[in-house]
């Protein structure tokens, strides 16, 4: 007959259980506490926390961005942060856009401009009710025409302060401009990143369609001289050692992020969504 545990030992087991449950528990929600320990509370229309918008252009900025809202309901709102601490631009901005629930609730016409100098990346995230009008074109141009070549000079004010006029002038239904710039920008000289992945595409597609000759062509074009085995402008391809997998190819390309938000007020407004559009880009 077995003895009884006494009910000391029954308690201190419970106890170091109870504990233990706790540590399990901290541990898998310290991650989620993280999520969203690193976005920054919303101050005003230019959360500049990275220090990079001298004061004079913070306050125009400001100004400038309470005028636009008054004469409609659009919002803008430009916010930096010093490193987005190993997160992608997309997902951060998302966040942080549902964060502050921009924009008004039955319109969705909310637009953060997000700027991460020690990561060399900016983003421009707009609600879903203005992606028609400020299109994913629209930002790319507005990021790669006004906001990368100030930026790689140093000027982040002056870049902020072209991008976010730009935006306005969008949203204010007056986009020829841009459009214009962008097409002149277009008919630039080829530069060495464009030259950089041309020459990257190239010798991937030689990669990947002359594998697929030689398994093709030996065939049609070459001499058989066993099972499986050709010879073909003076080389001997044998198909037997090919495994029988074929050939694929994968991938494709996305943009943006996604997601909704809801509720809040203020200066927040009413509880814009996004739903994903806009432009990343970076210097």
């Amino acid at each position: 007959m077995r003895g009884r545990c006494p009910a000391g030992q029954r308690g201190g087991r419970q106890s170091a259980y109870l504990s233990l449950l706790g540590l399990l528990t901290a541990f898998f929600l310290l991650p989620f506490a993280a999520l969203g320990a690193d976005l920054p509370a919303l101050t005003g229309r230019v959360v500049d926390n990275a220090g990079i918008i001298d004061a004079g252009t913070r306050a125009a900025l400001t100004q400038k961005l309470a005028d636009f809202q008054t004469k409609g309901s659009d919002q803008i709102v430009v916010a930096t942060i010093p490193s987005l601490g190993g997160e992608e631009i997309e997902p951060y901005a998302n966040r942080l856009f549902r964060f502050w629930k921009l924009g008004q609730a039955k319109e969705n016409n909310g637009v953060l401009l997000l700027v991460a100098p020690n990561d060399r990346k900016m983003r421009i995230e707009v609600g879903y009710g203005l992606e028609g009008t400020l299109t994913d074109l629209h930002t790319k141009l507005i990021i790669e025409n006004d906001m990368v070549p100030a930026f790689r000079a140093g000027d982040f004010s002056g870049g902020i302060t072209k991008a976010v006029d730009d935006m306005i002038m969008v949203l204010e239904g007056n986009p020829e401009e841009l459009e214009a710039r962008g097409k002149r920008n277009q008919q630039a000289p080829f530069n060495s990143d464009n030259l950089f992945f041309a020459i990257f595409i190239t010798i991937w597609a030689l990669i990947f369609f002359g594998g697929i000759a030689m398994t093709v062509l030996p065939p049609i074009f070459g001499q058989k001289i066993g099972p499986g085995r050709y010879r073909w402008l003076g080389m001997t391809f044998d198909q037997n050692r090919r495994s029988s997998g074929g050939w694929s190819s994968g991938g494709g390309w996305s943009s943006g992020g996604g997601g909704w938000s809801s509720g809040g007020g203020g200066f927040s407004g009413g509880g814009g969504s996004s739903g994903g559009g806009g432009s990343s880009g970076s210097w």
